[in-house]
């Protein structure tokens, strides 16, 4: 294991604790104030660790719904997943099955984030990766394990009225600010979030969420086509008689290949 690459990927998760830690009071108080009790709550954690999932989880529980009903919202919310998995596969395909399922375990909206970023910016060697994956994904399974615990605890003594719920979309934010860093950048995040909307106020409910994924991506691949499509082509130097340097095979023009 690669220690440095341990602590990167820790440090690089830490800025996105600060949404985590009420989140995770969330998953551990609702459900003891849904009447299914600590055990629960922390069970919740400990099996599924998907803040969204456990909610709804604990809610169809809460409200009297079978155990069939609660798993099948929690793996409807959740099926991003599938869409984070498919784009970490090729990155960790030289890895063994049961790494790979630790990684799975582990995976969360900001555990892939940081990586996702981290390994498609280039420059990283394959055998670095899982460590920097590792370093990220278990800080955060530990703070959200103790928030969920303390959430239990203290869950019965916060307000009603307070508003611990800001912490989902704030989760989410800190994930999308710093990824909107060019235009089909920006164009995906504009088109996935008024999809999910419309899906959203359309009464798509959960399944909001994978149409305004799927339009952010068909969004952000047409606008990084359109930017291509519009992209100059790279100079081509060498050819020309341009002051007496044709036939010498030097750069036509300054700054190119800088």
């Amino acid at each position: 294991m690669h220690f440095d690459e341990v602590r990167a990927g820790a440090a690089a998760i830490v800025p996105m604790l600060v949404g985590v830690v009420p989140f995770g009071l969330v998953a551990g108080a609702t459900p003891v104030r849904n009447g299914l009790g600590a055990d629960a709550a922390v069970g919740l954690s400990t099996l599924v660790f998907a803040g969204a999932s456990q909610l709804a989880a604990a809610d169809v529980l809460g409200d009297g719904g079978s155990a069939l009903v609660a798993t099948l919202a929690a793996c409807t919310i959740n099926l991003r997943m599938l869409l984070y998995s498919a784009s970490l596969a090729p990155h960790l395909s030289t890895e063994p099955l049961r790494r790979r399922m630790a990684a799975a375990y582990l995976l969360t909206d900001q555990a892939y984030a940081v990586s996702i970023t981290r390994w498609t910016a280039g420059g990283d060697r394959p055998e670095n990766r899982l460590p920097f994956y590792f370093g990220s994904g278990l800080l955060l399974w530990l703070v959200w394990q103790v928030s969920t615990v303390v959430g239990t605890v203290v869950g019965s003594a916060v307000p009603e009225d307070l508003p611990l719920d800001f912490a989902v979309p704030l989760v989410f934010l800190v994930l999308l600010v710093p990824a909107i860093s060019s235009r089909p950048a920006a164009v995906a995040a504009m088109a996935g979030g008024l999809a999910a909307v419309a899906a959203g106020q359309a009464g798509a409910g959960p399944l909001s969420v994978m149409v305004g994924a799927l339009a952010g991506i068909v969004a952000g691949a047409t606008a990084e086509a359109v930017v291509e499509r519009r992209r100059p082509p790279a100079a081509d130097g060498g050819h020309g008689g341009h002051g007496g340097h044709g036939g010498h095979g030097e750069p036509a023009g300054p700054g190119v290949g800088r």
